[in-house]
């Protein structure tokens, strides 16, 4: 019983990360949808630079300085002090992006999630007695007994 439990736990953590990876890369897309509707272009100087999150400084149009509390979208490779493009929405300021990156950038760290997890997962689950030709052999047998009359 402890050992169904442990593998069905692990089977979880890493389905979850799974999710929370493709999670991230739907958002990021959404950001990017939402700024893509109605984007503003502007120059920005780098306040902080880091690999998660960098903080960005810049005016739009209208005078008014921004310095959205989230930091900027997509901020690897940025050095403090440094201009850059942005692109931002006129209606929501605080949701930036660095000019000429996308959502396509989150696919590659969120795919390397999914793979870490469950490289991780099938020797912990084939060390709790559950070896994938087990899976694939009672998956056929769900499927056979589904499927007859």
């Amino acid at each position: 019983m402890r050992l169904r439990r442990a593998r069905i736990g692990v089977v979880i953590a890493a389905a979850a990360f799974s999710f929370l990876a493709a999670l991230l890369v739907l958002a990021a897309w959404r950001d990017d949808h939402l700024i893509n509707s109605d984007k503003g272009v502007t120059s920005a100087e780098v306040l902080s630079a880091g690999t998660l999150r960098s903080a960005v400084i810049f005016v739009t149009p209208d005078g008014e300085t921004h310095n959205p509390k989230t930091g900027v979208l997509y901020p690897t490779k940025l050095t403090v002090g440094e201009r850059i493009n942005v692109e931002y929405r006129r209606s929501d300021p605080d949701l930036v992006r660095v000019a000429g990156r996308d959502a396509r950038v989150a696919i590659i760290p969120a795919l390397s999630v999914i793979v870490v997890s469950w490289t991780i997962a099938i020797p912990v689950l084939w060390f709790l007695g559950s070896p994938p030709t087990r899976w694939l052999g009672a998956l056929r047998a769900r499927a056979r007994t589904r499927l007859r009359p």
